[in-house]
C-alpha cells in the first residue's frame, strides 16, 4: 500500500491516510479479506504515531470498510458490498457535479456534455 502524506495539506494526517485507504478499497487495489498492515508496522512505515493509525483503522471500521479481529489483525471488509458500491457512486457523483458546474459556467449544453462523455467513455 502506497500512502503519500502532505505536511502542507490543510487536511489532518489521519484523514489523508484514511481517504487513501478508502480509495484503494474502492478501486479494488485492496481486495476483500486482505489484511492491512499491523498498526505498529504501518505507523513505522509512514512515520506517524500508532495513535494516528489506530484512529484511522477505528474510523474505517465504523464506516464498514474494514473489520478488526483482536490478536489477528485488520482486514478489508467483505461483508458490506452495498456500502462500498454506494461509496463508489458517491465518488463519481461528486466528480460529475463538478463537471456539470464547469460546463454550465462555460455554456456547454447538456447534449454537448453527453456527447463528450460518450466519446471519452468509448475511448477507454
Amino acid at each position: 500500500m502506497n500512502i503519500i502524506i502532505s505536511n502542507s495539506s490543510q487536511e489532518p494526517l489521519y484523514q489523508q491516510i484514511k481517504e487513501q485507504i478508502k480509495n484503494a478499497i474502492l478501486r479494488e487495489e485492496l481486495s476483500k479479506g486482505e489484511m492491512l498492515p499491523s498498526i505498529r508496522n504501518f505507523a513505522n512505515d509512514i512515520n506517524v504515531s500508532v495513535l494516528t493509525i489506530r484512529r484511522v483503522y477505528g474510523e474505517l471500521e465504523e464506516e464498514g470498510f474494514v473489520t478488526s479481529q483482536a490478536g489477528v489483525g485488520t482486514f478489508v471488509s467483505a461483508s458490506n458490498l452495498d456500502l462500498i458500491r454506494d461509496a463508489k457512486y458517491r465518488l463519481v457523483e461528486e466528480q460529475i457535479q463538478k463537471i456539470i458546474k464547469d460546463a454550465r459556467a462555460l455554456n456547454i449544453s447538456k447534449d454537448e456534455l453527453k456527447e463528450m462523455m460518450n466519446i471519452l467513455f468509448e475511448e477507454d
